[in-house]
């Protein structure tokens, strides 16, 4: 089953991927918080047992985990992937994670909220991720009656989740826009219109790959129509302002981009170790470098999956063995000479 990551374009669009996620409660129990551990575990198996059958709603082969029965290892690796966040990869609390094969769609039981259901997609897809979540809410909405407050909206743990309990974000690669003078007013300008915009990787310049995340600041007083508008528009607009400045750039010094690729892709395919600082900023300038026609390789491979796999956890996953930092060097250098697409 080829995961929804691996078919992530380097398309001109710079727009990686797409993802909404709903927060809900179950109104007969309190907030995972203030649950002991016996109710926990009661509750989050009730959720399993009827959740079992999630398959006959879209024909997706899923799989349950045991939050606190999975290795460190094994949350981090889902924490890479996206399917954990920091919080809940160092739950120690019964809790569970219940995700599809191709790990488009999850839900995680009993982390910050009874439930947390997930939907990622590649592209802006926004629209379609929302119906797929919507789909799954009111089927496990008929099984869980939620809290729910007729003034304001879904209740949640936290309240800056409260109302629709929704956030929708979206990553886009920003190598050029991101290293203006004017980014960190441009970022600054997106917060005004609400939206937060982070690194996926790291804050400032130390955000290895140059991803940005765009994703939604209030849930409430607005529907989920409107955080996806304006999460879809700010994407966009930072898309094409991005375009923009590498247009000007190859009109103005293509040879110097078209180096820069060449060098990057040389030494991505002969390297015998690499850091994940060099190697993220490697294939951030490759992914530039198809998107814009400087190089064309003889075979579609997603460079985000690429960038996916050469994470710490995932990489000692797909290597079988405990690696050094030394040997995780190593170890990066070989799995992108693998990986890595051939040019015409």
């Amino acid at each position: 089953m080829t995961r929804w990551f691996e078919k992530v374009k380097n398309d001109p669009s710079n727009i990686v991927s797409s993802r909404v996620r709903l927060s809900r409660n179950w109104e007969e129990y309190k907030f995972p918080s203030r649950l002991d551990e016996d109710e926990a575990r009661y509750m989050v198996g009730q959720m399993t047992q009827e959740l079992k059958n999630l398959k006959e709603t879209d024909g997706r082969r899923y799989e349950c985990r045991t939050l606190e029965k999975m290795e460190e290892l094994d949350r981090m690796e889902l924490r890479e992937r996206r399917l954990l966040n920091k919080t809940l990869m160092e739950k120690t609390t019964p809790g569970s994670i219940i995700y599809s094969e191709d790990e488009a769609v999850s839900l995680v039981l009993n982390g910050d909220d009874h439930i947390r259901l997930q939907v990622l997609a590649p592209g802006l897809r926004l629209k379609e991720c929302y119906e797929e979540a919507d789909r799954l809410d009111d089927y496990i909405n008929e099984k869980f009656p939620y809290a729910f407050s007729s003034k304001y909206g879904y209740l949640t743990s936290y309240p800056t989740n409260v109302g629709t309990g929704m956030k929708a974000s979206v990553v886009v690669h920003l190598p050029s826009l991101s290293t203006s003078k004017r980014f960190q007013e441009l970022l600054g300008d997106m917060s005004r219109f609400g939206t937060t915009v982070r690194g996926v990787y790291g804050r400032g310049s130390e955000n290895s790959g140059d991803l940005y995340e765009i994703y939604n600041q209030k849930t409430l007083g607005v529907n989920e129509q409107e955080i996806m508008e304006l999460v879809s528009n700010v994407a966009v607009q930072l898309s094409g302002q991005e375009r923009e400045v590498r247009e000007a750039s190859l009109a103005k010094h293509r040879l110097l981009r078209e180096d820069e690729v060449y060098k990057s892709y040389g030494v991505l395919k002969y390297a015998r170790k690499l850091s994940m600082k060099e190697a993220m900023t490697f294939l951030s300038h490759l992914r530039a470098g198809i998107a814009d026609g400087l190089v064309e390789t003889k075979e579609f491979v997603s460079i985000y999956n690429i960038m996916i796999g050469i994470q710490p956890a995932n990489l000692q996953k797909y290597s079988r063995q405990p690696l050094g930092k030394d040997e995780l060097e190593v170890a990066r250098g070989r799995y992108i000479r693998e990986h890595l697409p051939e040019l015409k």
